[in-house]
C-alpha cells in the first residue's frame, strides 16, 4: 500500500470505507473484480487487532445498528460475522413499542416466528472492523486509506479517470459512491437529490439501568419524538443504547445536562419501562435530514447506502438498507458478467436502480408516515391511533407478516441475504 503507482487501473473504485462500502468491496471482489476502496480513514491497518481490543475494553460505542437476520446472512457469506460473534453481539428476542399519549402498545416476540431472536444489536465500529478483517484477507481488494477522490473525468471508452488527493490517478470500469449522506461522489457523478430536514435531531448515548434489559428493545413514542432503548452485550445485561429523535432545542437541552439530570430526563421520557437510568456516557447529537438521490446511477457510476438515501432512525433500518443495496448490486453485476456485458453500462446499472429504488422509497414513505402519525394530534386521532395499535397487536397473521418483512425473512431478497436451506 505504500508503493502504489502514480497511475493504475482497477475494475472498481469504491469511495467510502464504512459498513456499506466495505461490504460492497467484499462481494464484488468475490466476483473476481479488482477493487480499490478509498477513504481518509485514519486507521492503522497493521494494528486492527489492537483497535478491536481497545474498543472491547472501552465503553460501548454510542452508534449501534439493529441488524436483521438477512443482514446477518450477508455478513456470514463474506466471512465477517465470525469476528463479531467472537467479539460482542446482543441478540434481541423481543421488541416492545408503546404510545406515550394513549394506551396503544405492540409487542413483537421472536418466539411467535419460531426464531431464537428478532435480530442483533451491534456497535457500528465493530461491524467496520470485522469487515476490514475480512477485506485484508482478500487479494482482490486494495484498501487505500491515504487519499480520497478529488475529481472524476467523464466516461471514455467505458472507463472513468479518477484524480486522487495524493496525486495518484485511477482508471476504473465502475465508480461506487458509498461515502455517506453528504456524498462527494454523488455530486461528482452529477446526481441530484430530493431532501428536507426532519426538524429532529437524534440524541444517542450509552446508558446503564437499575434492572436487566431482558434482551428486549424498548420504544416509546413521546410527545417530543420516538425514544428507543436497545440492549447491549454487557455481562450484567443492564446497559442499553439510547436513540431519542427529538426537536433540536430539546436535543441541545439534553446534551447540556449533567449526568444525573440527563439520566432523570431519560427515565422520565421512557417512563422507566425497562428500568430507571442510573448512568450515561458518550452522549452525542446527530442532525436528521431526509435525502434521496433522484437517480442512483450514471454511466460507470453507482450509489449505495446513505449516498443514495437516508432514512429516519425510527425503525433502525439504515445499515440494513445499505447492505440490501450492496447485495443487489453484486447480483446485477454477477449476471452482467455471465452475459459478458460491460459492468459500468447504464443498461446494467439501471437494473440495480430498478431493483432497489422503489423499495427504498417505500421504506422512506412508511417511516415518514409513522413519524407524522406519532406527532401531537387532535384527541380523536390519538384515540384512533391507540386503538389501531391494540388491534394490530391482536391480529397475529398481520403482525407476523410485518415481522417477517422487518427481520429479512421474506420479500425479494438478494442472493447473499437469503437464508440457506439448512438454516431455514
Amino acid at each position: 500500500m505504500t508503493n502504489l503507482a502514480k497511475q493504475r487501473e482497477v475494475d472498481v473504485a469504491i469511495a467510502g470505507a464504512g459498513m456499506t462500502g466495505i461490504a460492497t468491496a467484499l462481494q464484488l471482489a468475490e466476483l473476481g473484480l479488482k477493487v480499490e476502496v478509498l477513504d481518509q480513514f485514519g486507521l492503522d491497518l497493521k494494528a486492527l487487532d489492537k483497535q478491536v481490543e481497545q474498543v472491547l475494553q472501552g465503553e460501548f460505542e454510542s452508534r449501534v445498528s439493529a441488524l436483521t437476520l438477512a443482514s446477518v446472512e450477508l455478513l456470514k457469506s463474506i466471512d465477517a460475522w465470525q469476528y463479531l460473534v467472537d467479539w460482542r453481539i446482543e441478540p434481541y428476542q423481543k421488541m416492545y413499542v408503546w404510545d406515550g399519549e394513549t394506551r396503544g402498545e405492540v409487542e413483537f416476540d421472536a418466539f411467535d416466528m419460531h426464531e431464537a431472536q428478532l435480530g442483533y444489536i451491534v456497535e457500528n465500529r465493530l461491524i467496520v472492523l470485522a469487515l476490514l478483517k475480512a477485506a485484508l484477507l482478500n487479494s482482490n481488494i486494495q484498501l487505500n486509506f491515504a487519499s480520497r477522490i478529488r475529481a472524476v473525468d467523464p466516461v471514455v471508452n467505458g472507463s472513468r479517470h479518477l484524480f486522487l488527493d495524493d496525486g495518484d490517478q485511477l482508471t476504473v470500469r465502475l465508480l461506487v459512491g458509498a461515502d455517506g449522506a453528504n456524498s462527494t461522489t454523488r455530486k461528482q457523478l452529477g446526481l441530484g437529490t430530493h431532501e428536507w430536514d426532519y426538524g429532529h435531531h437524534a440524541v444517542v448515548a450509552t446508558l446503564e439501568m437499575d434492572a436487566e434489559h431482558q434482551h428486549c428493545c424498548w420504544q416509546r413514542f413521546t410527545e417530543d419524538g420516538p425514544l428507543a432503548l436497545l440492549p447491549l452485550a454487557d455481562e450484567a445485561r443492564r446497559k442499553v443504547s439510547l436513540v431519542w429523535s427529538t426537536s433540536p432545542a430539546h436535543a441541545k437541552s439534553l446534551q447540556e445536562m449533567d449526568e444525573e439530570s440527563f439520566c432523570q430526563a431519560i427515565s422520565f421520557g421512557s417512563r422507566q419501562g425497562p428500568g430507571r437510568i442510573v448512568a450515561a456516557a458518550n452522549v452525542q447529537v446527530v442532525p436528521l435530514r431526509q435525502r434521496h438521490a433522484q437517480h442512483y446511477v450514471a454511466e460507470a457510476g453507482v450509489l449505495v447506502g446513505d449516498a443514495a438515501h437516508t432514512i429516519h432512525p425510527l425503525a433502525g433500518q439504515g445499515v440494513n438498507l445499505g447492505f440490501l443495496d450492496s447485495a443487489a448490486l453484486a447480483d446485477v453485476l454477477a449476471e452482467a458478467m455471465t452475459r459478458r456485458e460491460t459492468i459500468g453500462s447504464l443498461d446494467v446499472l439501471r437494473r440495480y436502480e430498478r431493483t432497489r429504488k422503489l423499495e427504498n422509497v417505500r421504506m422512506s414513505a412508511v417511516m415518514e408516515g409513522f413519524r407524522r402519525l406519532f406527532t401531537p394530534q387532535p384527541a380523536i386521532i390519538e384515540w384512533a391511533r391507540g386503538a389501531g395499535m391494540r388491534l394490530f397487536n391482536s391480529v397475529d397473521p398481520v403482525k407476523q407478516h410485518v415481522m417477517a418483512q422487518a427481520m429479512g425473512l421474506s420479500g425479494q431478497l438478494p442472493t447473499r441475504m437469503r437464508r440457506s436451506a439448512k438454516d431455514a
